[in-house]
């Protein structure tokens, strides 16, 4: 299942600049920036009583793009709260229109840098963690911008409970190898992995390969193998 893939043929999407001011009135999207730092985030630590208003498990997909994995995921589980993050106003606007539209009050997006998480939401406030087709930055200059470098599992680590779960999916070989040795030399509890998802599936797993990002569809059209990675961090 692919989200979204027929929008554009429905109907005229609006223009970057209108999706811009649309997701500041969308209800259910949020935002938070480094001049915001100094006055704090006024849903920090207030996320399922101010805005979901039920205690239901908090789930964060990062670069979470269009949103296909947030919404996915939160049709398929109404009894979790999920929250879409990534820094493109433009891309989020796909998702949280789709949420409203079919009022999914599940769900809900946050326009801010991964690096500003822990400034989002309090300690173990989140249970659960997505990371699904980041840029795998290959080059060795830019080891410390991958999204499961320590530097952002020691963010994750303030935020998440101490038996949250973190998901990694990816296309990419160097970003697969490259956590599975960070989760090794950090001592974090490897759960599972997989170089090739789509064939080693579990039949308890099916929305690992249910839904489809905007990005995974590229790779799987192109006969790439998907990786994917489950694990906890150590505390």
């Amino acid at each position: 299942m692919c989200i979204f893939g027929n929008q554009k043929k429905q109907r005229q999407m609006p223009n970057k600049l209108q999706k811009f001011a649309d997701i500041e009135r969308f209800e259910n999207c949020f935002s938070f920036f480094h001049e915001q730092k100094e006055q704090g985030f006024a849903l920090m630590g207030k996320w399922r009583s101010t805005f979901f208003k039920n205690e239901n498990p908090l789930v964060l997909e990062l670069g979470c793009g269009r949103g296909e994995y947030t919404v996915g995921l939160g049709e398929a589980n109404r009894n979790k709260n999920y929250i879409g993050i990534d820094l493109k106003g433009n891309r989020i606007w796909t998702g949280a229109k789709f949420a409203l539209d079919n009022t999914l009050s599940n769900i809900a997006f946050l326009r801010t840098r991964i690096d500003f998480i822990d400034h989002c939401f309090a300690e173990e406030e989140v249970d659960e963690i997505w990371i699904t087709f980041p840029d795998p930055q290959p080059q060795s200059t830019r080891e410390r911008k991958r999204l499961t470098n320590q530097r952002f599992l020691d963010r994750y680590k303030k935020i998440i409970k101490p038996k949250g779960i973190i998901h990694l999916k990816t296309d990419s070989t160097s970003l697969y190898d490259y956590t599975l040795e960070v989760i090794a030399e950090n001592k974090h509890e490897l759960i599972w992995h997989t170089n090739d998802l789509y064939k080693n599936c579990p039949e308890d797993r099916k929305e690992l390969t249910a839904i489809k990002t905007h990005y995974e569809k590229l790779f799987t059209d192109k006969g790439e193998d998907i990786k994917y990675i489950t694990f906890r961090l150590s505390h």
